[in-house]
């Protein structure tokens, strides 16, 4: 049976939730990007131009600090990724995660709560960022409620 690990980046609470649903249903460790400078309310208030997030959003070569680190990062075949969506895509600061790491031979799934947007872009911007050599599964958009047989009906198709 594959070691299966879920992280995510939850400024507002609501990745939080779902990440320990699937946690729960892949019986995983977890694992919470906590940003050295925290986000204020004022850093994610997306319709201000100059706020935190979209400055960060809006240069591709930021990388926000991460404080902490996965100590046993190649236990683990399987790596849930998850975030708000943030421009289409996932924040900055998973980027800055996901460069930290040899994900070499290993499976990412990532998911994202978000009204509306679903995970596609976010699939496909961190297939870049991990490169050759990692398997990206497709990305699901899971509301902010989501539900635990959601959850499971979800991770029992991905097959793991």
């Amino acid at each position: 049976m594959s070691k299966v690990l879920v992280v995510f980046f939850s400024p507002t609470g609501n990745t939080a939730k779902v990440a320990a649903e699937i946690a729960k249903a892949e019986q995983a460790d977890c694992f919470e990007i906590v940003p050295c400078q925290p986000y204020t309310k004022e850093d994610l208030d997306y319709t201000v131009k100059d706020c935190r997030s979209n400055l960060e959003m809006a240069d591709e070569s930021c990388r926000p600090a991460i404080s902490g680190c996965v100590e046993n990062m190649a236990e683990y075949d399987t790596v849930f990724v998850g975030f708000p969506v943030w421009w289409g895509r996932e924040p900055s600061i998973i980027d800055t995660f996901l460069e930290a790491y040899d994900f070499s031979g290993k499976t990412i799934v990532p998911f994202c709560t978000s009204g509306m947007s679903n995970a596609e872009k976010a699939t496909k911007h961190i297939n870049g960022v991990v490169g050759e050599g990692v398997t990206v599964a497709e990305g699901k958009r899971l509301g902010a409620e989501g539900s635990e047989e959601e959850v499971r009906l979800w991770t029992k198709l991905l097959g793991l």
